[in-house]
């Protein structure tokens, strides 16, 4: 079965998964394979929960007409997505960036439906799988889909803009993330460009901050480009107001108070209320969409809770992240604060160097206690608290409780699971 016949198919049984546990009546079910598991395997389970037809790559594993065997199904899959892309008459808005990627995308979603009927890549489902379960979710009336992009590798963004075919495009930034993989600040660099390299080389909007030297040299006298920046010398002049807590901006004589922590939201806020701008959206509404919008998953979070006041920003972490969240805890006014990072994931051989770097900046804050915990920074040379694990953590607080009304600072990579600092203090 080709690509146009599977995805003529799609158009009659138009729900996809790739999870038996998440099996729906009469969806599509793409088996694919990891690294633990061969998704074919389970596809006669599909079936009989209720899928109308299974796309598998191992032919054993077809019992019947419902069972369609194709040379690679993740490859199927990604063929599909961009088939389906051009299919439907949705406007693309790609995002990418080292940080922000995903409260950016959220911004833009509750900005974007204001007006438009609109789809998003759901939670982070943003790398080679999720994106064309993304592209997949456009439905004919969808108006503009807004697809997040992930790469911890060079040519994986454009690989992803194959697919996704971006008609706009927006970086957050480029920071020391998954160096690992990229190998160097300038492999992050060169990589996440690589959605603007789509987007000139087939004359396409792209919006940026203009405060970022890098976004400006590395577009040049690029024509089709939105711009923003804290100055007049671009399309829109924004103020930085503040943020203690909560990021507040101020533009033509609006005021805006997000309910977003840390100064480094304010160039999601930014980006998110300037595309609203360039597609007619009022900016009374573009307001209410920001205002409205309250942060979940661990990410920059403000909580309450026994007493204390807490920043929960467990999702994830990398040394630019890691620093602009000290740098906006230590200018917060509150008296007794509290810190606890955890090891930042994926560095490669600059995971030491890093690591010490961030113990380092910690140790100047001068914060009323620092608490390091993992591997990484168990390793580090500083007087601040090192802890290896959460256990160790748990069993010093019951000897050394936090001092009652303090404030804390949660910030470690998801595989650390700091948000379960939550019940040890």
């Amino acid at each position: 079965m080709t690509i146009a016949q599977i995805h003529q198919l799609f158009l009659k049984y138009p729900t996809v998964c790739t999870d038996t546990r998440k099996i729906t009546k009469n969806c599509i079910f793409f088996a694919l394979k990891g690294d633990n598991f061969n998704g074919n395997s389970y596809a006669e389970d599909a079936i009989k929960k209720g899928a109308a037809y299974a796309i598998i790559d191992d032919e054993k594993f077809a019992t019947s007409n419902k069972f369609i065997v194709v040379k690679d199904v993740l490859h199927t899959l990604q063929q599909v997505g961009k088939l389906h892309r051009h299919h439907c008459s949705a406007r693309v808005i790609g995002l990418t960036g080292s940080n922000g990627k995903t409260t950016t995308k959220e911004l833009l979603k509750a900005v974007i439906q204001k007006k438009y009927n609109t789809i998003a890549t759901i939670g982070n489902l943003n790398n080679h799988i999720g994106v064309p379960l993304t592209l997949l979710s456009i439905q004919e009336d969808t108006e503009i889909a807004i697809v997040e992009m992930g790469a911890n590798h060079l040519e994986e963004i454009e690989f992803l803009c194959n697919l996704a075919q971006p008609d706009y495009g927006y970086i957050t930034n480029f920071g020391k993330a998954h160096l690992e993989g990229f190998g160097s600040t300038e492999g992050v660099i060169q990589g996440k460009s690589e959605l603007y390299n789509y987007l000139i080389a087939n004359n396409k909007h792209i919006f940026l901050n203009a405060d970022d030297p890098i976004q400006e040299n590395k577009l040049g006298n690029y024509i089709k480009k939105t711009g923003f920046s804290t100055s007049n010398e671009h399309d829109f002049k924004i103020e930085f107001v503040g943020a203690d807590p909560f990021v507040t901006l101020n533009l033509r004589g609006t005021r805006i108070t997000s309910n977003l922590i840390g100064s480094y939201n304010f160039t999601n806020c930014c980006a998110a209320i300037v595309m609203g701008i360039y597609f007619n959206i009022e900016l009374p509404k573009i307001k209410e969409a920001i205002e409205g919008y309250t942060p979940q998953n661990n990410r920059s979070q403000l909580l309450e809770h026994k007493g204390y006041k807490i920043i929960l920003d467990a999702y994830n972490a990398n040394p630019t992240s890691m620093a602009a969240a000290l740098d906006n805890f230590k200018a917060m006014k509150d008296k007794h604060k509290i810190v606890f990072l955890g090891d930042m994931f994926e560095l490669g051989n600059s995971a030491v160097e890093e690591h010490q770097n961030i113990a380092e900046l910690a140790a100047k804050m001068n914060f009323s206690a620092t608490f390091l915990i993992g591997e990484n920074f168990s390793k580090t040379k500083t007087t601040a608290l090192k802890l290896t694990t959460l256990n160790d953590l748990k069993f010093y607080l019951k000897e050394h409780p936090i001092q009652p009304l303090s404030t804390l600072l949660i910030k470690g990579s998801r595989g650390m699971s700091l948000e379960r600092i939550l019940e040890l203090v």
